[in-house]
């Protein structure tokens, strides 16, 4: 359910550049005087979700070559990866306070958190961060639940995406897309597919279910990955589990072509993904 996304490459917009711009010359130790440093997890708020420490997915770090992610990867299994890009002028600028200050009366597009995302809501940046982003309801349905994914406004949000580092694999023939979100604790996308891509955690921990496409998981695409977590996956057999793993700040997910994935996040999370079509 990626949504719109937005082209890797931005001329900045003269409003969203303006009130960006002040946060965007500031060295990155820069602090106020009187103030402190920015707080821990960025000011987004800490999950309550429980972490499974499984994590079934092959890792690399930044030693992987570019061949051998086409040869062992790129069309066939998932990765992650550690250290291959340093994200932290991006993260610095994707704090709570920060984004509040940049994009506050910004309208974004919201999304419903089920597999096909049919209905839309507009509302002010700052309306959704201050309430409309909390905990998930483990009661409520995806199909009522919104979600700010994918549907970045290309005028608004490039600034800020000009500093964002992407991972240096790419696929032959495919041009990379970005697409950003903020999501509450426990909120996800159930099981849905699409293309290959990348998507990285700048704050908070996110946890993904995946399976290849000739394996399609059992699950309702109106329910949460939470109801999912809850009531399908404890009646799996080992030999029906997905992948599993939870991505922290600065690690990268590779899903490669048509993999069914799912996600969940453990706490408020910002996260950018980029998708190579």
């Amino acid at each position: 359910m990626p949504g719109v996304v937005v082209p890797a490459v931005f001329v900045p917009a003269p409003m969203a550049a303006a009130r960006l711009l002040p946060l965007l010359l500031l060295p990155l130790g820069w602090v106020r005087p009187g103030a402190c440093t920015d707080p821990p997890g960025g000011g987004w708020l800490a999950g309550t979700v429980p972490e499974e420490p499984r994590c079934t997915v092959e890792r690399a770090d930044a030693s992987l070559t570019y061949p051998l992610f086409l040869q062992r990867f790129a069309f066939s299994r998932p990765l992650i990866l550690s250290g291959v890009t340093d994200n932290s002028a991006f993260r610095a600028l994707c704090t709570r306070e920060k984004l509040l200050a940049a994009f506050g009366p910004f309208p974004v597009r919201l999304s419903t958190a089920n597999t096909y995302s049919y209905r839309k809501v507009d509302v002010p940046f700052q309306e959704y961060v201050q309430h409309l982003l909390e905990p998930q309801d483990p009661a409520r349905l995806g199909s009522d639940t919104l979600y700010f994914f994918g549907d970045n406004n290309f005028t608004e949000w490039g600034p800020l995406f000009q500093h964002y580092v992407p991972p240096p694999f790419r696929i032959p023939g495919t041009s990379p897309a970005y697409s950003f979100g903020i999501a509450g604790s426990g909120s996800g996308v159930p099981f849905h597919w699409h293309g290959p891509g990348f998507s990285e955690v700048i704050f908070g921990r996110k946890r993904w279910f995946l399976y290849p496409p000739d394996q399609a998981p059992h699950f309702h695409p109106n329910e949460t990955t939470l109801a999912w977590l809850q009531h399908i996956y404890p009646t799996l057999p080992p030999a029906q589990r997905p992948l599993e793993c939870t991505l922290r700040p600065g690690e990268v997910l590779y899903f490669p072509d048509r993999w069914w994935h799912a996600t969940l996040n453990l706490d408020t999370s910002v996260f950018i993904s980029t998708f190579l079509g």
